[in-house]
Order: C-alpha cells, then sequence, then structure tokens
C-alpha cells in the first residue's frame, strides 16, 4: 500500500474514493469530507449529471470515469426517492461490474428504495410489523380505514413521512372517499398501515457492516402525529432492551448492508418495525447519540478496500 504524507497527516493516496450524494446536503458533505480527510480526494457525484455509455463502458461524471475508482459510497441517490432513483441505482451496476466496490451494493439498496419490497422481505423473514395491507383496489382501502380505526397511507417512494396521509375513520364517509381518492390518484397501489401508538416517539437502531453502534429517539412535535424532524421533532439518545436489538439486527440483517438505521417502534402489542433505511441516518446518529456514523463508515469503507 502507498502511503503518502500531506495536509499534515498520513493519506491513503492510492484509494480513490467519490461519494453519490447531493452537493450542498448535510450528510452528502460530511461524508466527503470524512473521504478527503482519509484519502486527500474530495468528489460529490450528483446522479442527474451521470453518463452510462455501454459503447464503451464509461461511467462518467464531468471529467471523471467512476468506473476507474476504487469505491463508491452512496449516502444519497436522489432529493425525493421515486422509480427514476431506481433507475439511477442501475447505472451503479456498471461500476459494481467495472470492479468497483459500492457502498450498500445496489442490489440491496434496490430492495430498500421500494416500500413494498422491503416490506415483502421483512413479512415474509416473521419480522414483526404494523398491521400493513397494500391494494389498488378502492373498497378495500375502504375497508382497511374502516377496520383500523385510523391508517397511515404511504407512498411507495418517500422519506421522512413526506406524501403520507393519515385518514381517520371520524372524518366521516365521504371524507374519507374524497382523501382515499386523491391519494391513489398519485399512489395506484395504495401501502394502508394502521396507525398505532408511539407513545411520541420512534426509535432508529443504527448498523455499521451488521454490527449495532447505538440508538437514537425521534421524539414528535406536540400533537404532531409523526416524528420526523421536517414535522418539529427533535432526536434524544435511547437504550433500546435486548429484545429490541436483537429485532432490529435480523431486520437489517435481511438487506447485507454496510451502513443502515432500522426504524423500530414500541407499542402496547411489543415492538415493531417500520422500514430498514437505504442510506442511514446520519443526523439522528450525531444529535442523538454523538456517533461520527460518516467518519466510522469511512474507516470500513477503507479497511473493506485493504483486505479486498
Amino acid at each position: 500500500m502507498i502511503i503518502e504524507y500531506r495536509y499534515g497527516r498520513f493519506l491513503l493516496a492510492n484509494f480513490k474514493i467519490a461519494v453519490i450524494g447531493v452537493p450542498g446536503k448535510w450528510s452528502s458533505e460530511a461524508l466527503a469530507d470524512e473521504v478527503e480527510k482519509a484519502t486527500g480526494f474530495r468528489l460529490i457525484v450528483d446522479m442527474n449529471q451521470v453518463l452510462l455509455d455501454l459503447t464503451n463502458g464509461s461511467l462518467r461524471y464531468k471529467q471523471f470515469d467512476l468506473c476507474q475508482f476504487d469505491a463508491l459510497i452512496v449516502k444519497k441517490i436522489s432529493t425525493r426517492y421515486s422509480p427514476n432513483s431506481l433507475d439511477r441505482l442501475e447505472l451503479l451496476r456498471v461500476a459494481e461490474n467495472a470492479g468497483v466496490k459500492v457502498f450498500s451494493s445496489a442490489d440491496s439498496m434496490l430492495r430498500l428504495l421500494n416500500r413494498a419490497s422491503c416490506t415483502v422481505t421483512l413479512a415474509n423473514a416473521g419480522i414483526a410489523m404494523p398491521p400493513t395491507r397494500l391494494t389498488e383496489d378502492f373498497a378495500e382501502a375502504l375497508i382497511a380505514v374502516e377496520e383500523f380505526g385510523s391508517a397511515v397511507f404511504k407512498p411507495l417512494y418517500s422519506t421522512k413521512a413526506r406524501g403520507m396521509l393519515l385518514i381517520s375513520q371520524k372524518k366521516g364517509f365521504h371524507k374519507i372517499k374524497q382523501e382515499i381518492a386523491a391519494f391513489q390518484a398519485e399512489n395506484p397501489l395504495m401501502y394502508i398501515q394502521k396507525k398505532m401508538a408511539l407513545g411520541g416517539r420512534d426509535l432508529g437502531l443504527v448498523f455499521l457492516a451488521g454490527e449495532y453502534l447505538g440508538t437514537y429517539a425521534r421524539v414528535s412535535k406536540e400533537d404532531c402525529w409523526n416524528t420526523t424532524i421536517n414535522s418539529g421533532g427533535h432526536y434524544e439518545a435511547y437504550h433500546p432492551s435486548a429484545e429490541i436489538i436483537a429485532l432490529a439486527t435480523k431486520a437489517q440483517d435481511l438487506f447485507k448492508m454496510d451502513f443502515t438505521t432500522v426504524d423500530i417502534a414500541e407499542t402496547e402489542q411489543g415492538a415493531v418495525v417500520f422500514e430498514v433505511s437505504a442510506f442511514g441516518g446520519f443526523k439522528g446518529a450525531k444529535d442523538g447519540i454523538g456517533i461520527n456514523a460518516a467518519q466510522l463508515y469511512v474507516k470500513h469503507v477503507i479497511k473493506t478496500l485493504k483486505n479486498k
């Protein structure tokens, strides 16, 4: 291994690593900063400017061919999740085929970006989840609201509760029909989950290469039905039970992610898993439990490349 001394520190100069992310976004910039500290090279790749040229097998971003890199670390594939996000991940499979190590693998992330794919994988493995129904049938959606009492309608591609709709039986039949119709106009396959009593918080359990690092709680703003930071929630440290850690460990192990968080809620019926994240929560790890996840992630990437 070639070690170079620059900028007052030793650099692993032979490793060329780029971050797939969104320039200007905190998590992408934080990860790129840690890569630069370790290697002396800094590049955030915005996937909407990438060109795949199959005539020569190149995957180009500006003057760089990503197929010539040692590793690509995916922090954000787009600003908003959509089916287009899956297409972008497909492009990274070309880099993987060229021998570039992608963290986490494109195949792993493809199974997580779509909420239906993630849910079916968890359910098939017997992971405890809230009562959940997926349907394109309007009448079945009405029945779900009636039987659940309150139901959260979730887009198949979203984060931070964007696009989610809480429909309560208390709204009355006419209003319920209107809201379901409006949601289905944008989401033909409706993902419907019973609204659970969360006690004002849910949990993010952080994992690096399958190893549990810690847990933060997202605590909701008063009178808000969801706990997301976008809706006024905040992060706190939390120490879950061994049973909850075991549940999260089993859930994330299904996807073989290099870095992820597992979203879990404690309910009167026991702990349930909402989802396994395709990209993981750097901000929650930092603000909630004081973990520099970006630094730890880069160390993992370099260790993996050294042992490749």
